[in-house]
């Protein structure tokens, strides 16, 4: 099998890499309020938006979703 063969049928993934449905346990879950005051703080010390998803087992997705919401800034560094 040719070296990218392998990720084509497996979806593009890595063996070890657990599937998307175990990454985020959270997938449509409405944001609490101490949630919502987390973001606040985190957004207002400048933490990027992949270390507040982290930190928050949430997507990067949604994070910005409700910072959006919110009219929060969220720090662009990588």
């Amino acid at each position: 099998m040719p070296f990218g063969a392998a990720s084509v049928l497996m979806g593009g993934r890595s063996k070890d890499t657990p599937p998307m449905t175990e990454k985020f346990e959270r997938h449509r879950q409405a944001w609490t309020t101490d949630e919502i005051q987390k973001l606040h703080l985190l957004a207002t010390k400048g933490m990027s938006l992949k270390a507040i998803s982290k930190a928050m087992t949430r997507s990067e997705e949604s994070v910005q979703a409700r910072a959006k919401v919110d009219k929060l800034k969220i720090s662009k560094m990588r």
